[in-house]
């Protein structure tokens, strides 16, 4: 219907999804301003200046550098938080807030490729703690995506592992030696021309709901362009399900809802 069960696999191959405007329709990273808000730890001035960087991204007109602006940004505001008061205002929102931004488009997708035999595996920059419980609600094999690093029980801003542009194909060539993946036989799936890497690493590349510049790149090489509806009200998943996740996973999600993504000032170290 949408694509993969025309070139069913006969190695062992995998279905790379990006996350923010593939799977979801809009910013992992600035969705939960709203519950921190709630919960104290940001001001309005800085929901209101999240709320339009979520209206800028949506357009489809953040560029690389304003996207790297907004990051920082965002990990300038959430350093220094506190494991502990954030991971119970994201247990308590997780669910509400990713459910409705789920394309069903991207869950049939899924669903596709795993009756086709394949992994599938989640790539995003968002970081690893929101990332990982949306990939265990949506049922994805793997996930890459940034790691952060914690002191003293709080976010410094500096990142372990960034899975951003060119540093998702380094991932998704690591894990394809790992598990034995044919990246040759593999699909991609992506809105943005930052991903442009990754989807010229597999077989079989998707450009979803493109921006301009991913879109000129599609047409050009040929690659099929998906359109994703949407998300109405109904889920893309059971409703009244709860993500299944251990604890201290959906614990940290807090971190990574704001500082996902976020990129190290300029000068940082690797680490």
């Amino acid at each position: 219907m949408l694509g993969p069960m025309a070139h069913p696999g006969t190695a062992r191959s995998a279905a790379f999804f990006d996350l923010d405007k593939t799977i979801l329709a809009r910013s992992s990273t600035l969705a939960f301003s709203r519950p921190f808000y709630a919960g104290g730890l940001i001001n309005r001035r800085t929901v209101l200046r999240s709320a339009y960087a979520q209206f800028v991204y949506l357009l489809g007109g953040a560029d690389h550098d304003q996207m790297e602006r907004m990051r920082e940004y965002i990990s300038a505001m959430c350093t220094g938080w506190d494991v502990a008061t954030v991971k119970a205002i994201v247990a308590d929102t997780l669910d509400h807030i990713v459910r409705p931004m789920i394309h069903s488009e991207a869950v049939e997708l899924i669903e596709q490729h795993h009756a086709a035999g394949r992994d599938v595996v989640i790539v995003s920059s968002s970081g690893a703690e929101v990332v990982e419980p949306i990939g265990a609600m949506l049922g994805a094999d793997k996930v890459i995506a940034t790691r952060m690093i914690v002191a003293d029980g709080k976010y410094t801003g500096e990142i372990a592992e960034y899975a951003y542009g060119p540093h998702k194909v380094t991932a998704i060539e690591a894990l394809a030696a790992a598990e034995g993946y044919d990246l040759a036989t593999s699909y991609g799936y992506s809105d943005s021309i930052t991903d442009e890497p990754l989807l010229a690493a597999v077989g079989h590349p998707f450009a979803v709901n493109p921006d301009k510049a991913l879109r000129r790149v599609a047409v050009q090489r040929g690659w099929p362009v998906l359109e994703f509806a949407e998300p109405a009200e109904r889920p893309g998943f059971p409703r009244g399900r709860r993500p299944a996740v251990a604890a201290g996973v959906v614990a940290a999600v807090a971190a990574g809802a704001l500082l996902l993504a976020s990129r190290r000032r300029s000068g940082r170290p690797e680490s």
